[in-house]
């Protein structure tokens, strides 16, 4: 008998107008960079170019933070608050109206499945506005004083992993505290930062609320290091965080920094093996493992190690990788030719340190940047794959006999950003997660998100939280 075959459910793209130059987005405007340079955004699904992207210097950065400055003294910082939750249900709105055509360019710029900018990604970003602007008129009763202030102007930075969903849960609590913004965005995904930046002409936003700046590490330090940024908000990996600590260390800029994790995804030999197997697929490959939170190290008690792993292998033998426009798809492509060569090295080091290396048959696509959904097997706590953050489909797999052998190997860890514990015995998920130095604990599912669920870690894995109530504190002084 034939396999079953799923017939190819194609998203068009005739909803996004992609065009051939973007210019950066300065007090209200797009105009073009003082270097005069252009750098190339690739499709990672087939390695052809998007598009160009206008590349930000120092100057640029300067003309930003002082369009925001202005913004924020003779505009922002005299509305209403009411007046400013408006604006942010009108953005809100507006992204839902322009939703697929978002869904459609994230997928084509990132790589990741059009289901999930379309189901999860894009929704969220409308959430975290609709929510943030109830916020807005409302911070006198967030528990953080009867006049909380805000900073003044913030400088954001986000990843390439979530852009949309990353620059919501910067510029949305921003705004509804207050504070203007200078946004950059990453150099391998800009699209959807620079279509919001319509959106927010479309909304009718005052000039220079929302400036968006494009580059590479060049332009994130040049924000980071302006004498005019009060805040810094910054997504992305550990090292560069540790850079941003050091540059702002001795000046008065505040900081959030939501960096790397290595989380544990711990397996009792009572959870429900089955979903507990789904929890696995969706905490290791969602969004090609591109998440910081990302279950990569599978603890599983020794007892049900076999049967878990016999229905994980059967599981993702079912996964669909190809092209990410397809509805079908699961896996897409990996972001970026130098994230693949990551991910290549450490899987590389897995096998030569002497862990068993599986993955399903797989047909990757002859052009762009693909990786097979991965699995290793008899992984020790002192293998790189099991303490760096790959950032990729690959999963780690370790036992555990007892419970205390779970958290003392789920701690082994510089990072503490997530984890995810699988039982029917909720005394023993409350211990556990007692145990635990992770900010965000799952049980009985993984990686799910809500904008009024603060998300933050301990450690290696950053400074403050994201959302609600917690999140709204970093974006204002409290207590001055």
């Amino acid at each position: 008998m034939n396999p079953f075959e799923y017939a190819p459910a194609l998203e068009s793209t005739s909803i996004v107008t992609i065009a051939d130059r973007y210019k950066l987005f300065i007090n209200g405007k797009f105009v073009a960079p003082r270097s005069g340079k252009y750098f190339p955004t690739i499709n990672p699904a087939t390695g052809k170019k998007l598009s160009e992207i206008a590349e930000a210097n120092s100057a640029d950065v300067d003309l930003a933070v002082k369009a925001a400055r202005e913004a924020y003294v003779k505009v922002w910082s005299k509305l209403s608050a009411a007046e400013r939750g408006k604006y942010l249900f009108r953005i809100a709105r507006i992204l839902q109206e322009r939703a697929r055509e978002f869904a459609v360019l994230e997928t084509l710029d990132n790589g990741k499945p059009i289901r999930e900018s379309r189901d999860t990604d894009i929704p969220l970003v409308a959430a975290h506005f609709f929510y943030h602007a109830g916020w807005a008129d409302k911070l006198k009763y967030a528990g953080l004083g009867d006049a909380p202030k805000p900073h003044g102007v913030v400088g954001q930075i986000i990843p390439w992993n979530f852009p949309m969903l990353m620059l919501a849960w910067k510029v949305a609590p921003a705004l509804a505290t207050g504070n203007t913004v200078v946004l950059k965005p990453a150099e391998t995904t800009s699209l959807t930062a620079l279509l919001f930046a319509e959106v927010c002409q479309q909304a009718g936003l005052p000039n220079g609320v929302v400036n968006i700046v494009t580059g590479a590490g060049a332009t994130g330090a040049a924000l980071v290091n302006h004498p005019g940024i009060d805040k810094i908000a910054f997504t992305g990996s550990t090292d560069v965080g540790k850079l941003i600590a050091t540059s702002i260390a001795g000046t008065k800029k505040n900081a959030t920094l939501e960096l790397g994790g290595k989380a544990a995804n711990i397996i009792y030999d009572d959870a429900a093996i089955d979903e507990a197997v789904e929890g696995i697929v969706n905490g290791i490959f969602f969004n090609q493992g591109h998440v910081c939170c990302a279950g990569s190290r599978l603890l599983v008690q020794e007892n049900v190690q076999d049967e878990v792993l016999a229905k994980l292998k059967v599981r993702m033998s079912h996964i669909r990788l190809g092209n990410p426009l397809d509805k079908n798809t699961d896996i897409g492509a990996i972001n970026s030719a130098a994230q693949l060569a990551k991910i290549k090295e450490l899987s590389a080091a897995g096998e030569a340190e002497g862990a068993e290396r599986w993955s399903p048959p797989c047909d990757l696509p002859p052009a762009g940047f693909w990786f097979a959904p991965t699995i290793f097997t008899g992984v020790s706590q002192t293998h790189r794959i099991a303490r760096e953050e790959i950032f990729g489909p690959v999963l780690s797999v370790l036992t555990f006999r007892t419970p205390q052998e779970a958290i003392e190997k789920a701690n082994n860890t510089p990072y503490g950003l997530s984890a995810g514990i699988w039982s029917e015995k909720g005394s023993k998920i409350l211990w556990t997660a007692s145990k635990l130095r992770a900010g965000v604990i799952w049980a009985n599912t993984f990686n799910k998100f809500d904008p009024a669920s603060p998300f933050g870690g301990y450690k290696e894995s950053g400074w403050g939280r994201e959302g609600g109530r917690y999140g709204l504190t970093a974006y204002l002084k409290v207590g001055k």
